[in-house]
């Protein structure tokens, strides 16, 4: 008999880690877990998917006649709906997980389960801080352990113990109503199994703390997955700023080195430039977004060229072949200008003659192709090998590739002495995507 109640109870902690599993995969669940505030209709939500999946459980139950009694999660449910959600999700979700007992006649239930469930509350609201509540352990032993041990928090580790005790005092409920019950108003394994001796009981009692613990522990893991994942993504936003921020000073210096020289010589197309600068750095201030249209990108590019073109006259000349399907095409922002910069200041400056950049785009394969090449003087051997190393232009834009893409880029620079340069980036089609 004991090898059979030893089942029955192993059972139910597998059936506490599938429940705990199938809510885990909520997307909406998952984003309650992670709020530290909720509104009513939010905690609401959250209670109906504890009334959900855990009264569910307690209906197979009901709908087997009993025949699975490892099915039953309903105090654990109730209790654990308390400590995440408070105390409106605790009472609203104990009645709703009660509801498929209170069908089956189990009145008791409803008074059990929504009392765990404002106790789960109360719980919450006693954690020296939410975050404490994750940090559960079922070991009676080791929570003591802990109380007398100074690198440990006094507060914490009480905390701990305190919860403890209250999975024990609510599994102390359902034996109490079970023994004032004797018409059958609440389903325990008490009334279910012959005369369950003190082993028999400490089993139950047992089974109780690692049914509450096994679903904190499992939606802590993914909790702390996504915290991991949100902090990522904000190191990686930051990361792109800082880079970004790299060279918008640099192509502020030699802009304002154009105006410098043109304040004396000719003030009206000095005028004209800083008109020109105005609107670049009123576009720059006003965008946050990693990603721009292609679009949005050439129309900086005109703007920067209209510049460039005051210093060096019709010895710069630029050749747009962008193809029109990319022209929507989102590319990471300020993608273009570091190379065209570098094309002028490396490649046409000191070339008597001036010279051409031509831009080339094309989507071929879901992958946008970039080629941005100039008939300059080229990058000698030596210099070529650590561009991608140093400097703010071509580093800059390899980095920032980097982390948007991971490895899933390409950039490439083919140059020829005294022939030119010709820079090829390739990435996904970030619109496929979507």
């Amino acid at each position: 008999m004991l090898e059979q109640h030893l089942v029955i109870l192993l059972l139910k902690l597998a059936v506490a880690a599938s429940l705990a599993s199938i809510l885990g995969r909520s997307g909406a669940f998952l984003r309650m877990l992670l709020r530290e505030e909720r509104t009513y209709q939010q905690r609401f939500q959250m209670a109906i998917g504890f009334g959900v999946i855990f009264g569910g459980s307690i209906a197979l139950r009901v709908l087997s006649n009993n025949n699975f009694q490892a099915l039953d999660l309903g105090l654990e449910g109730a209790l654990l709906a308390g400590i995440l959600g408070g105390y409106f999700t605790g009472l609203t979700g104990g009645v709703l997980i009660s509801l498929a007992a209170c069908a089956n006649g189990e009145w008791l239930a409803m008074i059990l389960y929504a009392g765990v469930g404002v106790l789960g509350g109360l719980l919450r609201d006693v954690a020296p801080a939410t975050d404490d509540i994750w940090s559960f352990s079922p070991y009676f032993d080791l929570n003591v352990y802990r109380l007398f041990r100074a690198k440990y928090d006094t507060r914490i580790t009480a905390f701990h113990l305190f919860q403890f005790l209250t999975i024990v005092f609510a599994e102390f409920l359902r034996w109490a109503l079970d023994q004032i019950s004797p018409d059958r108003l609440l389903h325990t394994l008490y009334a279910n199994w012959d005369q369950p001796g003190w082993l028999d009981m400490v089993m139950i009692y047992t089974t109780t703390l690692f049914a509450f613990a096994i679903p904190l522990k499992i939606w802590n893991s993914i909790r702390q997955e996504k915290t991991l994942e949100a902090q990522q993504l904000l190191l990686t936003e930051a990361r792109l700023r800082a880079l970004t921020s790299q060279i918008n000073p640099h192509f502020l210096f030699n802009t304002l080195n154009t105006v410098n020289s043109l304040i004396r010589t000719d003030p009206e197309q000095a005028r004209a430039v800083v008109r020109k600068l105005s609107n670049i750095l009123r576009r720059l201030l006003r965008k946050d977004d990693n990603l721009s249209p292609l679009r949005d990108e050439l129309s900086f590019i005109n703007d920067y060229l209209s510049i460039e073109m005051t210093r060096f006259g019709e010895k710069l000349r630029f050749v747009n072949e962008a193809s029109a399907d990319t022209l929507d095409r989102l590319i990471p922002s300020m993608l273009l200008q570091p190379i065209i910069e570098n094309s002028i200041k490396h490649g046409l400056s000191s070339k008597v003659e001036g010279g051409t950049i031509t831009l080339r785009t094309r989507i071929f394969n879901e992958r946008v192709h970039i080629e941005i090449e100039d008939d300059g003087v080229g990058v000698p051997e030596e210099k070529l090998g650590t561009m991608f190393d140093s400097g703010i232009g071509v580093s800059n834009v390899n980095e920032r590739l980097k982390v948007l893409f991971q490895g899933d880029y390409r950039m490439d620079i083919d140059t020829r002495p005294g022939e030119g340069t010709r820079t090829h980036i390739e990435f996904p089609d970030l619109n496929t995507r979507h």
